[in-house]
């Protein structure tokens, strides 16, 4: 099926973008008197695991591959 080869692309694509792209994260830490807040807002960027990325870009190559099977 066609939506299986796209899908296939769409996750592979996803899995390299994963490797490089950090993700934003930011934490609020603080305490609130009264109407006065004193906080403080730290913020990182992380990577995601490199086994997610490996998991996400076989998957994508699988169903790539069922979904070109599939057209002929």
């Amino acid at each position: 099926m066609k939506i299986l080869l796209y899908v296939g692309l769409l996750l592979v694509a996803l899995g390299i973008a994963s490797l490089v792209v950090p993700i934003p994260h930011t934490d609020t830490e603080g305490i609130k008197v009264g109407n006065t807040n004193l906080g403080v807002q730290t913020s990182h960027s992380e990577r995601v695991s490199p086994v997610v990325s490996v998991v996400l870009i076989a998957g994508g190559i699988a169903l790539s591959m069922a979904g070109a099977r599939s057209r002929n």
